[in-house]
């Protein structure tokens, strides 16, 4: 009875975290941007994603790998990567779009610490 009740208990425990906070990896609240709110570059850079390009930089249109698991999880290949162009910068600098295959869309201003959901 007692080990019926300690199972119980240790599935009630691990129901409550999500997979990625039981292996360590953290696990965020993914905020909601209005596509309206974002930059004028980033503006573009998803108009390009819906055309399907020509892209700026070599590197876009990559797997994102969604390491960190900042993202909802997702099979790898699943999410892809888009340059936002910075004013004044010299390299890709540290803006993105995160494109899912299901379509949605996510920005990044820092390189990837931290994701707002765009709404269309």
């Amino acid at each position: 009875m007692i080990a019926r009740v300690a199972t119980l208990l240790l599935l009630a425990f691990l129901a409550a975290f999500p997979a990625d906070a039981q292996r360590g990896q953290p696990v965020e609240a993914v905020e909601n941007v209005r596509l309206a709110q974002l930059p004028p570059e980033a503006r573009q850079t998803i108009a390009l994603i819906h055309k399907g390009g020509p892209f700026t930089y070599a590197r876009d249109g990559v797997v994102f790998s969604n390491r960190e698991g900042r993202l909802p999880r997702q099979k790898r290949g699943y999410y892809h990567e888009y340059t936002v162009k910075t004013p004044g910068e010299r390299t890709r600098g540290a803006r993105r779009i995160v494109a899912g295959a299901a379509g949605e869309l996510y920005y990044s201003d820092d390189h990837y610490n931290h994701f707002r959901r765009i709404q269309e």
